[in-house]
């Protein structure tokens, strides 16, 4: 696997290292030792996965406190426009976005630090995203970010059409600071 650092810290986009023969290319997508050896310690718990039937479809952007989540995020069918957002206070790049395309023919990953929100675009029908976690989802650790929250200016690549009404509810971040 091959890490390459994004704008916000701690966070990679992850290209598998494909070992090609006559059947086809067997490739790792997870290594507790190649992650640390990025000091990167990420024990997944649970393996979650969307499917999105429309282009268009928004998911997130989520992110819990206090029981931080970190996630290894892949699109093995259709295509995405990932976001990250730095949300930990403590890091030098808070409130830094990332944006990143994933899709099925790029075999890329990205790894989610903790505490960081995260969401995606699907670009295409009939998109599927899968993603490892550290930490089971409590909904009372909740958190959101709402996509069009002017305290961010995310550059969606395409109209937004199918949102859920909670990721729609999410309050402005500015107002989220004061509650």
């Amino acid at each position: 696997m091959l890490f390459t650092e994004t704008s916000i810290k701690n966070m990679y986009v992850i290209d598998l290292e494909k070992k090609y023969d006559e059947r086809g290319y067997f490739a790792r997508t997870f290594c507790t030792d190649e992650f640390e050896a990025h000091g990167i310690r990420f024990s997944p718990i649970q393996s979650n996965m969307s499917f999105s039937k429309l282009k268009g479809t928004l998911r997130g952007l989520h992110y819990q406190v206090p029981t931080e989540e970190a996630k290894l995020v892949r699109c093995p069918r259709g295509k995405i426009f990932d976001v990250v957002i730095d949300m930990r206070t403590d890091s030098e790049t808070y409130l830094k976005t990332s944006c990143n395309k994933l899709d099925s023919t790029t075999s890329q990953l990205l790894y989610v630090p903790p505490g960081c929100a995260h969401g995606f675009l699907t670009l295409e029908n009939n998109t599927e995203v899968n993603y490892l976690v550290n930490a089971l989802f409590n909904p009372g650790q909740e958190r959101g970010i709402r996509y069009n929250d002017p305290a961010f200016t995310i550059p969606w690549p395409e109209e937004i059409t199918t949102i859920s009404e909670k990721d729609m509810s999410f309050l402005d971040y500015d107002t989220q600071k004061r509650i």
